[in-house]
Formats: C-alpha cells, sequence, structure tokens
C-alpha cells in the first residue's frame, strides 16, 4: 500500500471488529486494509475469509450420487457456472442400492449421500476415502450440531461431514383423508381398510421395515427374527392395498393418486408449502431420525472437483440457499442463521421435543442383515 494509505493498528481492529460482526462487507474490509492477497492466511483465523478451491484450475465431469428432491438446481448451476465442472446427479432411493452398487465396482461416482448408519460399514468394507478437511475450508466443525456429526468420524478419522438432518413420518392429503391418523398402528390399519389403493411406502427396507415393527411397538432397528416374521406378516397384508412402493413419492401425492405416503422431513416441506393440504406425521410411537452426509467413493476420479463441490454446498450462503429449496434443516449454526424465521419455526423441519423422544437413528447392523434383504425382496415381489 502507499504510505498515505497505510492502515494504523487501531484503525485494523476496529475494521476486524465491524467485519466479524457482520457491519461491512469482505469486499470492504479487504479493500481497506489491504488483505486481498492475505486471504488464505488468514483464513484459521477467521472463517468468512477462508480460502475456498482453485475453481479455474478444475475440469470435466463431476458424477453426484443423491436422493430425489435434495438439491438447489440453482445452486448446481452456479457451481459449473464458476468452474466449468459438469454436474452429473444419480438418484437413488435407499442405501442398500448405493451400497450394491459401490460393492459391484466401477460406479464413476465422485461424490455420494450416505446416511449416518451406513458410513462404519463403507470404511469397513474399503468403499469410502478419510477426508482431507484442509479442502474443505467452509466445513467448520466448531459450527456443527454435535449430534449429528460423529457417524462420519471413525477412530479419529473424518470419513464423511454432515448435509443435513431429518425425521421420517407420514404425509397426508387431508382433503382426500378424513381421519387424522397419528400413528404407524393407525398407518398400517387404514392402508389394510378405508384408503386401500392410496397409500405409498418407500423402496427401502430400513424405513419400510422398521415403521412396520413400529406398529408392534418394536424397535425401529429390530433384528430379532420373531419380531421382523410380525413386520412380514403386516407388510404382506398390506402389499394388495398400497398404490406404489417407490421412494420417489412426491409425483403420486401432487397429482392426487396417492392420498398418504411415508416420507422424509424436505419432501414434507416441499409438499406442503406447494399444497397447504398436506400434513406430515411423526408417528407417536417413534420411528426414525436421521443425518446424511457427503463422502467421496475410493477410485473417485475427479477427486478435485469432488471436494470443490463439497466445500461449496457446505458454503454457509449457498447452503441457506440448498435448505430453503429442499426443506432440509441444516446441522450448521452458521448456515441456520441465515435460513428464513419461517423455515426455522416450520414444525415439519423442527418438531417438538416430545415428537423427537421416540425416535432412533438407524443402527449399523441393519444395512447388512440378509433376513431383513429376504424380507423386502418377498414383500416387492409379493
Amino acid at each position: 500500500m502507499a504510505d498515505d494509505k497505510i492502515i494504523t493498528p487501531q484503525k485494523f481492529i476496529e475494521e476486524l471488529r465491524r467485519f466479524q460482526k457482520g457491519s461491512v462487507t469482505r469486499r470492504h474490509f479487504l479493500g481497506v486494509t489491504g488483505l486481498g492477497v492475505a486471504t488464505a492466511v488468514l483464513g484459521g483465523a477467521m472463517p468468512g475469509l477462508k480460502p475456498r478451491k482453485a475453481y479455474a484450475a478444475l475440469s470435466g465431469t463431476v458424477n453426484l450420487t443423491t436422493w430425489p428432491n435434495y438439491h438447489n438446481q440453482e445452486n448446481l448451476d452456479a457451481f459449473t457456472k464458476k468452474t466449468g465442472v459438469t454436474i452429473n446427479m444419480n438418484v437413488f432411493g435407499s442405501n442398500e442400492e448405493m451400497l450394491a452398487k459401490l460393492q459391484a465396482g466401477s460406479t464413476g461416482w465422485d461424490v455420494f449421500v450416505p446416511t449416518n448408519y451406513t458410513i462404519s460399514t463403507y470404511k469397513g468394507l474399503d468403499l469410502i476415502e478419510p477426508l482431507d478437511l484442509k479442502l474443505l475450508p467452509n466445513y467448520d466443525v466448531a459450527s456443527q450440531d454435535q449430534r449429528f456429526t460423529s457417524e462420519g468420524t471413525i477412530d479419529g478419522t473424518v470419513y464423511a461431514v454432515p448435509k443435513n438432518w431429518g425425521t421420517t413420518g407420514f404425509v397426508i392429503n387431508t382433503k382426500n383423508v378424513t381421519q387424522n391418523p397419528t400413528s404407524w398402528k393407525e398407518f398400517w390399519d387404514l392402508t389394510k381398510g378405508p384408503l386401500s389403493g392410496r397409500v405409498m411406502v418407500h423402496d427401502y427396507q430400513l424405513t419400510t421395515i422398521g415403521n412396520a415393527l413400529k406398529y408392534f411397538g418394536y424397535s425401529f432397528n429390530s433384528n430379532d427374527e420373531k419380531q421382523l416374521a410380525e413386520a412380514e406378516k403386516l407388510m404382506l397384508e398390506a402389499k394388495p392395498h398400497l398404490f406404489a412402493i417407490n421412494s420417489d413419492y412426491q409425483p403420486s401425492m401432487r397429482n392426487g393418486d396417492a392420498w398418504v405416503s411415508v416420507a422424509w422431513t424436505g419432501d414434507a416441506t416441499q409438499l406442503h408449502r406447494d399444497l397447504p393440504e398436506i400434513q406430515y406425521v411423526l408417528g407417536k410411537e417413534g420411528g426414525e431420525i436421521w443425518t446424511d452426509y457427503f463422502a467421496i467413493p475410493k477410485g473417485a476420479a475427479n477427486k478435485d472437483a469432488a471436494y470443490a463441490l463439497i466445500d461449496w454446498l457446505l458454503t454457509p450462503e449457498i447452503n441457506a440457499k440448498e435448505v430453503q429449496a429442499h426443506g432440509y434443516p441444516s446441522t450448521d449454526a452458521r448456515t441456520n442463521k441465515l435460513v428464513s424465521k419461517e423455515m426455522l419455526e416450520n414444525p415439519i423441519l423442527y418438531p417438538a421435543k416430545d415428537l423427537l423422544t421416540n425416535l432412533e437413528f438407524g443402527a449399523a447392523a441393519t444395512l447388512t442383515n440378509p433376513l431383513r434383504a429376504e424380507i423386502m425382496a418377498r414383500f416387492k415381489s409379493a
């Protein structure tokens, strides 16, 4: 800087405090203090100044494997515009499908979105990369809700970082359904009775079997053979009465073919936002609470772009746009400060504490239990 523009220590501290409080922009702070070229040096002490991936050096395609209705397309388009990297998205309906695909090899995936209970299995099978957090400067562990981070770290090594969290319940179109079910018992009984032909369940053993187990008051994660047999009997009784078995249930709920469906938080948020008559219910017996993560599979061909995409989506400003679009709550306190008050007070995203009490995180043993896989296969083929 020229001598007449040298900033005094006192002025520097004043500007630093203003920046930290959000009173001035990053551009203003860097310009006034002359630290535009020193951003990387300050990154560790000032999260707002953390350097991002050298986007200009990126190229090719990044293959993202994720869940239905789970991203803000504008954010993905902005990443492509900024980097020149094309995003190829693959959508899956269950963690069992993801695991089977990875075990088969040659997926071509660069980034995928596994659920909390699956990460230890991926690590045990050597299917997942340990993450270099230096390449994710926008991930700040101190800003994370610790309830939702533990399963991404195994033996002190981080293999996955949280995307968002949610619950599994069911949605009801109240224009068509006069009953007011509040439990999984009522859900299954109505499926076999007055709502025959109008109900959907996930193509996903964890939730479909788990919510059948809840009918009897058993654990969502039970692997007890007798309890699983009871759950299978219920599922087979319900099968002829179902409209469909599909994890992408929004189209059928929107066009009125289905009136009730097992649902995740974000889909319920999106449906209720567009169709207020569609309500979300958490079964009073309990059910599932979960966290989804970003991870990089072994053998990712475009690892640089994978890190850059994850880091981009973890940027608080970008992440807040994700939350606004997909309706799943963030695990990041910085993001939550940028999300609308209306969303933060939405009971679909943030249910009352008493409704969360009976919810269970999925257990790793359910993913690889062959009996559960057999039950789901028999149910789908019946």
